[in-house]
């Protein structure tokens, strides 16, 4: 059976890049960044991009957020706080998104995407299948708290290797967990050679203003495409 499920799940693979390239041109069409978050649970995702949504809507761009969970909707509820428009997309089990509810949930939502310039998709959290599936995003996000271990990216390397920027997340913690600065970013280079890497509290703030900053940059250096 082994030949067979390996068929079944490159054609998913291949159904869902597909819809995936679609979605990135419907974004780049309308001038929408994206942008895909990772993680496993209870890395501080949710209370970072509440932050992040905030910041960019106090600098007049507008923004919006999907959201995965595999259950209830509290997430989005939290999400919702920052005043952007958020829709949660229950998995009902499925352990990561696809890009086929990412097309169905817009859809659902209504939203005009001329009227956007970021979309956040907050990952279901997981540092295994998500990795393997394309969303249309820009930009994929990993975050790895202080409170994980260093070892993270070497336990989990294909996600580290897929994603394009690394957050070190409740860096107000770092002193009292002990965390080995030095360990994580040389265990983070060993997986993904240059990877950009920022250290950020929620709480705090810390490191809040020059991720902005960054995305904003990135979204201005992309051209537009028709």
């Amino acid at each position: 059976m082994k030949p067979r499920l390996l068929e079944i799940r490159k054609g998913v693979l291949e159904k869902n890049d597909l819809l995936a390239d679609g979605l990135r041109r419907r974004f780049h069409t309308a001038g929408v960044y994206a942008l895909n978050w990772v993680s496993s649970p209870g890395t501080g995702k949710t209370a970072l991009l509440e932050a992040t949504l905030r910041r960019l809507r106090e600098r007049g761009l507008r923004v919006a957020a999907l959201v995965g969970d595999v259950a209830t909707e509290n997430d989005a509820n939290r999400l919702a706080r920052s005043g952007a428009p958020v829709r949660q997309i229950v998995t009902g089990g499925n352990c990561h998104l696809e890009a086929d509810m990412i097309e169905s949930h817009l859809t659902a939502a209504g939203w005009d995407l001329n009227g956007l310039d970021f979309l956040f998709i907050e990952n279901v959290g997981n540092l295994v299948c998500p990795s393997s599936y394309d969303l249309g995003e820009d930009l994929r996000v990993v975050l790895l708290s202080v409170t994980e271990g260093e070892d993270k990216p070497l336990k989990y390397p294909s996600m580290f290797n897929s994603s394009d920027v690394a957050m070190i997340t409740k860096i107000d913690l770092a002193e009292a967990v002990e965390f080995d600065r030095a360990s994580a970013y040389a265990n983070l280079e060993a997986v993904r050679p240059g990877l950009r890497v920022f250290e950020t509290s929620a709480k705090t703030g810390k490191g809040v203003e020059a991720w902005v900053d960054f995305l904003v940059e990135q979204r201005a250096s992309r051209r537009p495409q028709g």
